[in-house]
């Protein structure tokens, strides 16, 4: 077998080489005999464009599976008409005996159907797609052996997808979105044969197979991560063959209502074979976007009338908060999130600009990269506070969802992006505040003081939101090397997925930077511990004070069938500066301090205490130290200016309230020391910490210095990493700043089975990164551990872009409401405890605070994009989008589908014409 060419040599040309991919087939020499099966089960005709050409899919689909008298004996067969082994026998003049039992073979191998009617099995064939290719493709052994088979699959799409672009008319494709009745529910315009319950009802004899397209993906290492296992059903003839010739497993009525509900909630939409004649069908397919090959046919080459039901998606921005639930699951991108206010100048909301309807349809139009290129937004942007969000939760809805009462309704929202919001709701840097368009008018809403209201449940036992499983792979199982947010995170995702997950942290405790870097006058441990108690009771498994590479080795794990690891062990050393003196008892690193105050070791910390850096874990430890027993005086020195600092301006303003001094723009020169003991420190004046490139490149005034008398030096200035044995002979590469060097996208690290995220691969960054972090590799390592799954394709982008607020018209009819706040802390009352003092709104407030939210963001359809499948109606929790019927179509029988067509082809071509005449008066 030769190499595998990419996809991208194929797409350049209608002529599919495949002799350039696979080379000859067994060794053998061309097979025309090949070329006139294909021909005939494709109803094609030699020296047509649309004929079965030398080694093209069709011939690569049959010629591995089929010798030379197998294909004179399926050439005996016909479309649609059935026949017994006696009728081909007696026509092929062949033994009765040889030839049921090739047909027999030629029925297993996909190539017939086989039916046993009153006794006698009857066989026939039928059309490529969907058909034959389908019946192929789901035959395991023979995608084993000849995985050329599956890639014929997939490249007979790239020959008549282009052929069909822009002719074919609504309703008449070979597969058919049928929308989720759910969503069509109450809709005066129903007709039966857009139920999806009268096919079911209807048939008597039903099986579920695993879906051929994902198959064919699976072969191809090119899957989605949407698993191909029990995805199709198939009904009576159907049903009877698979199960006849070992394709699925029957199944009765019932379980193939609980299969279709469960696909649906999964976010997957139904597509039917379309050409059974009117109002029939010999299947129900379980479809995604990124895997299916019919729904390959709307995205790759922009031709969704190929598969569009007769219903369209409608939003209703006046109930739509833009929570995304609806994008992540439509499955052709025609929804995405836009602006509900108002703009200065117009924009344009179309997603596409040019459709096949009335457009000559060359390559350079279609969107071949559809399954690494969606978009959450459009182009035109989105509210600031999904986009800012690092893990994009959907701010909007769950405020909306507490503005009407429906706490745990806005706790499972909230859980599906971040399952520690108790956590966040306390140490979150409140990016999505920062920019809040509310903001511009007086005060950004009070988002996370609205998130900490709602995640009180997460911390009572009895009312707790805990997710149900979507899977079941408990047959995998994961580590997690490290109980951080990032590691936590991972293992919440994973465990809903429903593999075998279990987390090794080297502490006793649970929580990493959490439980041992944020001090308890911020985040109470019980309330980490509450959210850490939610993963034990999903089922992950917590191994603690066991050190990952010390008391067990990663390929220990391994040869205790663990499958793939996430390394999420954060940043968790101090950093040494090089300065004279550091060494001294008296000086200690930041995060070695917080660990001990956060464990309630002794650190002897007292007197006069200096804190050098500017950023929040120095303002962490000068609050901390000014707690302690002993302590007389805190002072911060940090080499910014105070408007440059890193730390967050809240936290500042805290620290100054707690009378603890912040000198701005001094660097330490030297830790002056007498006996071995601490007395003070030297500063000089800096200048300016970044040159005009942005490189920290830190310039001084060498003649400006000042010594600071002290007992205690405390060094905040950034944070490194512990590796310890971890790595030993797994050959992971580091960086250059030692973090462990991963794939950006999937975090994969230089040994396939290790991923790793959160401050260990980016670097020292908030919780809320490392929580995004952990939902990305999850999202890697399911893919990884399934056969066949790439990392990329069909992956959520996250590419959010937020909206020209400088285009926004005035914002009028706003609530007035003051921003609400929870009751002052007086700074000379909190720096006497290590208790959290802060307290959390009250529910008057949150009514009063959800109200203040302008709902600045919307989602948006484009008309054309929708296949009006209705998985986005199932997925509002906000009554937002419904479907409309806008077409009237039964579909085609298939004779008549070639006059349909011509027609089409006819009308489209006068309106080719007619826009190069007059380009301005092109419409969609």
């Amino acid at each position: 077998m030769k190499k595998k060419l990419t996809k991208t040599n194929f797409n350049k040309s209608e002529r599919f080489n495949f002799a350039l991919t696979w080379g000859d087939v067994d060794g053998r020499d061309y097979r025309p005999e090949i070329v006139d099966l294909a021909n005939k089960i494709g109803r094609t005709k030699a020296g047509t464009g649309r004929e079965a050409i030398p080694f093209g899919p069709e011939y690569y689909a049959l010629a591995p599976i089929l010798d030379e008298y197998q294909v004179k004996i399926a050439m005996q067969l016909q479309f649609r008409k059935k026949l017994s082994a006696k009728d081909i026998a007696k026509g092929s003049g062949e033994s009765y005996e040889k030839v049921k039992k090739t047909l027999d073979y030629i029925a297993w191998a996909g190539v017939a159907f086989v039916n046993t009617i009153d006794g006698v099995d009857m066989y026939w064939q039928d059309i490529f797609v969907p058909g034959h290719l389908e019946m192929i493709n789901n035959n395991k052994e023979l995608v084993a052996k000849h995985p050329e088979i599956a890639e014929a699959f997939y490249y007979f799409g790239s020959k008549k997808g282009p052929m069909a672009a822009g002719i074919m008319p609504v309703g008449g494709g070979p597969m058919r979105v049928l929308p989720i009745e759910r969503s069509i529910d109450g809709n005066s315009r129903r007709a039966s044969y857009e139920e999806l319950s009268k096919y079911l009802n209807e048939a008597e004899v039903f099986s579920v197979s695993d879906c051929s397209c994902r198959t064919s993906r699976e072969a191809m290492e090119e899957g989605c991560g949407h698993l191909k296992e029990d995805m199709c059903i198939q009904l009576d003839h159907a049903a009877e063959y698979y199960i006849k010739t070992g394709r699925g497993r029957e199944i009765t009525r019932k379980e193939a209502f609980e299969i279709i509900k469960r696909a649906e909630d999964n976010g997957l939409m139904h597509s039917i074979p379309n050409l059974d004649g009117l109002g029939h069908t010999h299947a129900i397919c379980n479809c995604c976007g990124c895997g299916c090959y019919a729904m390959r046919l709307a995205n790759e080459y922009v031709n969704n009338d190929i598969v569009r039901s007769n219903y369209k998606s409608i939003v209703d921005e006046s109930k739509c908060v833009a929570c995304g639930e609806c994008v992540d699951v439509c499955p052709t991108n025609a929804l995405r999130l836009g602006q509900k206010l108002c703009s200065k100048e117009p924009i344009d909301e179309r997603m596409v600009k040019e459709v096949p309807r009335n457009t000559e349809w060359t390559e350079d139009k279609w969107n071949s990269d559809y399954r690494t290129n969606r978009k959450n937004t459009l182009d035109s942007g989105t509210s600031p506070c999904i986009t800012n969000c690092p893990a994009h939760i959907p701010v909007q809805g769950y405020v909306k969802l507490a503005s009407q009462g429906r706490y745990t309704e806005a706790l499972e929202l909230i859980k599906k992006h971040n399952p520690l919001p108790a956590v966040c709701g306390r140490v979150c840097p409140r990016l999505c505040e920062e920019d809040c368009t509310r903001g511009d008018i007086d005060e950004a809403v009070a988002v996370d003081d609205i998130k900490k209201f709602i995640a009180e449940q997460d911390l009572n036992k009895g009312i707790r939101y805990i997710p149900r499983k979507r899977h079941d792979y408990s047959d995998k199982k994961i580590a997690i090397i490290g109980g951080g947010p990032s590691g936590l995170t991972c293992a919440y995702d994973l465990s809903i997925d429903g593999y075998d997950v279990t987390v090794f942290e080297k502490e006793n405790k649970l929580g990493g930077m959490l439980a041992f870097g944020i001090p308890s006058y911020r985040l109470e441990k019980d309330v980490i511990e509450a959210e850490i108690d939610v993963l034990g009771d999903m089922g992950v498994k917590f191994k603690t004070g066991v050190e990952v590479g010390k008391d067990v080795s990663i390929q220990e794990l391994r040869g205790k069938g663990f499958n793939a690891f996430y390394i999420a062990i954060g940043a968790q050393s101090g950093k040494k500066i090089g300065l004279e003196g550091e060494d001294a008892r008296e000086v200690l690193s930041g995060v070695d301090f917080l660990r001990m105050t956060n464990l309630g070791d002794k650190t002897n910390v007292g007197g006069k205490v200096v804190v050098i850096g500017g950023g929040n874990v120095a303002i962490d430890v000068a609050r901390s130290a000014i707690r302690l027993d002993g302590v007389k005086q805190t002072d911060i020195f940090s080499i910014e200016a105070r408007e440059n600092m890193p730390a967050h301006n809240e936290e500042v303003e805290e620290a100054l309230e707690e009378e603890i001094k912040i000198n701005n723009s001094w660097g330490p020169t030297r830790i002056i020391t007498e006996n071995g003991k601490v007395t003070g420190i030297e500063f000089k004046r800096c200048l300016s910490v970044f040159d005009e490139n942005g490189k920290f490149n830190p310039q001084f005034d060498e003649a400006d210095r000042k010594i600071t008398e002290c007992d205690y030096v405390l060094l905040s200035v950034g944070q490194t990493f512990n590796y310890g044995n971890l790595l030993e002979g797994e050959g992971v590469r580091l960086t250059n700043r030692n973090t462990i060097e991963v794939d950006q996208v999937t975090l994969q690290t230089s040994k396939v089975d290790i991923f790793a995220g959160g401050d260990v691969a980016s670097g020292p960054r908030f919780a809320i990164d490392s929580i995004a972090a952990g939902k990305e590799a999850a999202v890697s390592i399911h893919r990884f551990v399934q056969r066949g799954q790439s990392l990329v394709f069909g992956r959520d982008t996250h590419s959010y872009k937020v909206f020209d607020k400088e285009n926004l018209d005035d914002v009028i009819g706003y609530d007035g409401t003051e921003r609400q706040r929870t009751q002052h802390v007086d700074g000379k009352v909190s720096k006497t405890t290590f208790k959290d003092l802060r307290g959390i709104l009250t529910e008057e407030q949150i009514k009063k605070e959800t109200a203040r939210c302008l709902g600045c963001g919307a989602t948006k359809v484009d008309e054309y994009l929708c296949v009006g499948c209705g998985a986005c109606t199932l997925k509002c929790k906000f009554d937002a989008i419904k479907l409309e019927k806008v077409h009237d179509v039964k579909g085609y029988e298939i004779e008549d589908l070639p006059k349909a067509v011509l027609k089409k082809v006819v009308a489209r071509k006068v309106k080719i014409t007619a826009n190069k005449i007059n380009p301005f008066a092109k419409k969609r």
